[in-house]
């Protein structure tokens, strides 16, 4: 048998390893963790989207066409961020699945 060969049913090997919830101590914690993060992000999207809109506001009240620009553009990337933190979960899931039907 050829090096390459070999090398190609060594990659092709399955290992027989799939993740299984409560294998390590501490996963509750850990998952506790990311909750808060996931929690603080999202209160910080919050708060960037309303001091952005009020930046909004303030540029198209006073003329400041630099202002209004940046709280439009500060605005659109705090509901971008909610939308990316809200669907984490889901797409993490998602891809997850994906992987796991690779043969």
């Amino acid at each position: 048998m050829s090096p390459l060969a070999g090398r190609v049913i060594q990659l092709a090997y399955d290992p027989g390893i799939s993740p299984k919830g409560g294998g390590l101590p501490g996963l509750s914690v850990l998952k506790n963790v990311v909750n808060s993060i996931n929690l603080f992000g999202i209160v910080a999207a919050v708060g960037a989207l309303a001091v952005s809109l009020a930046v909004w506001a303030w540029g198209r009240h006073t003329g400041g066409h630099q202002a209004e620009a940046n709280g439009k553009n500060g605005a659109v990337v705090a509901a971008g961020a909610a939308i990316g933190l809200g669907a984490a979960n889901g797409i993490i899931a998602f891809f997850s699945s994906l992987g796991s039907q690779v043969h």
